[in-house]
């Protein structure tokens, strides 16, 4: 996407040709340059594309967040079921969650929550949820790029991105555990290769691999040095007059390199009283929980991640994964004792999601984004004999938000236990027939020549959640 050289190898601007200029921006999307993709992308709009102005923002708990002590607490069953961190009431009469998500029970109209959703994992293949098992092997966000175009026609954002905790805070070396090796199956793009999967800005992922990037050495790891120097290239190419005479498309690939992509990924242009809206550093010590294997991969920083979400759905990016791990609770000493790390992340997510729903919705943005949060599975009902709960796929949590569906209902029951959804359970195949309902006309997609007749049957034979779609 973006080439700059190191200084000391080739001159800048008034030694570079317009069409080294030009150059910027080559995606290696089958030989076409950033131009060249707006132009097609602009085009394909202009001929009814059945893309609708939404976006996604999936927040995934690694790890098999507890459903029970998320938002089923079950304080009517036995002891050695319910909820260990008590219940809290919500905005809904008779219906509590559990005892860490003050903020989130208090805005319980805003979203909608489905207690009989299973995952049907019971362990750690993230991909089984991502992907449904679809013929293409695919991450649903990599089947989302593909439909819609890797990057957004007018500010050339990519479509799919991931956060990990490392996007906002560089530098940052988290400890590696079990988590480590799988986080790339999130968005794993599998036959529709690698041109489809994440952008990932904290590094690694084809997209970023693909950004040639040459400074000085010593400031090569400076995330303000990077900005700076991207700041005064686009200064010296105005000045040199190298773009004189290009068309429309070079002019926007320009603008896309030199201006919106860097300043979308930078949080410092936010206002300092939504920053401090949206932090969480202050929740807890990041060695507080880090010291658990199971929980070196978790961070204090999902408010941002959230925040720079939002910041990303508003610039053009159509599907943004949020990484937040450490949710294994087996209190098998490889993690906080019994269910303690619900104080930790349940409070963290709590105050994070709660930020974003008002955020968006004070910015009218409520039902351009859909906000989902769900895990790779849910915890075991009963609690083990060491007080923390182990895998089980036959209830996971669910909560939606916004991107034009129905908010303020609870869809579906478990049974006295929670140990299973009373009636027929909800799967990942509903999740993801209920998301792309939003994100296209579907109807329109099946007639439509710009996917692979095959995607777009199967995109469009998905089953939904009828309570939200209908």
């Amino acid at each position: 996407m973006l080439a700059l050289t190191d200084s000391q190898r080739q001159r800048h601007c008034q030694g570079a040709s317009r069409r080294d200029f030009l150059k910027i921006g080559a995606l290696g999307l089958a030989g076409w340059t950033l131009p060249q993709l707006l132009a097609t992308r602009a085009r394909a709009a202009e001929t009814g594309f059945p893309l609708k102005d939404r976006a996604v923002v999936l927040l995934f708990l690694q790890g098999g967040p507890s459903h029970i002590e998320m938002f089923d607490p079950k304080m009517s069953a036995p002891v050695e079921f319910r909820s260990v961190t008590g219940e809290i009431a919500t905005a809904h009469p008779g219906i509590t969650f559990g005892g860490t998500f003050p903020k989130l029970a208090a805005l319980a109209k805003q979203f909608s929550l489905v207690r009989s959703f299973a995952s049907g994992n019971n362990d750690h293949s993230y991909l089984g949820v991502m992907s449904a098992g679809n013929r293409f092997k695919a991450a649903h966000s990599a089947l989302y790029s593909r439909t819609a175009g890797a990057t957004h026609p007018q500010t050339g954002l990519p479509r799919n991105v991931v956060l990990l905790p490392e996007s906002i805070q560089a530098g940052l070396k988290l400890k590696s555990n079990f988590e480590t090796g799988v986080i790339s199956t999130l968005t794993e793009p599998g036959e529709l290769g690698a041109s489809y999967g994440a952008f990932n800005p904290s590094g690694g992922g084809a997209l970023q691999e693909s950004m040639e990037l040459r400074l000085p050495r010593e400031r090569f790891t400076d995330r303000r040095a990077l900005l700076t120097e991207l700041d005064g290239f686009r200064r010296r190419v105005e000045q040199s007059g190298a773009l004189a005479g290009a068309d429309q498309f070079q002019r926007q690939a320009f603008d896309v390199i030199a201006r919106g992509v860097a300043k979308a990924f930078d949080l410092r242009h936010e206002d300092p009283a939504t920053l401090a809206k949206y932090d969480t550093t202050g929740l807890f010590k990041l060695d507080e929980v880090t010291r658990y294997l199971n929980m070196n991969r978790s961070s204090n920083l999902l408010g941002h991640q959230m925040l720079l979400a939002r910041r990303l759905c508003e610039t053009g990016c159509g599907f943004v994964t949020v990484s937040d791990c450490g949710w294994d609770m087996h209190a098998d000493g490889n993690s906080m004792p019994g269910m303690e790390g619900m104080e930790y992340l349940g409070r963290q997510v709590d105050h994070a999601v709660a930020a974003f729903l008002t955020d968006v919705a004070e910015r009218g943005l409520s039902d351009k984004i859909l906000l989902v949060v769900t895990g790779e599975m849910g915890r075991t009902p009963r609690i083990n004999n060491r007080g923390g709960r182990d895998h089980y796929g036959n209830l996971t949590p669910l909560l939606l938000a916004g991107g034009g569906l129905p908010m303020g209902q609870v869809i579906g029951q478990s049974d006295r236990t929670a140990s299973r959804a009373v009636g027929e359970p909800y799967g990942p195949k509903h999740l993801w027939g209920t998301i792309f309902s939003q994100l296209f006309d579907l109807g329109q997609l099946r007639i439509s020549n710009a996917v692979p007749a095959a995607m777009a049957s199967y995109l469009s034979g998905l089953p939904t959640i009828g309570e939200l779609t209908g």
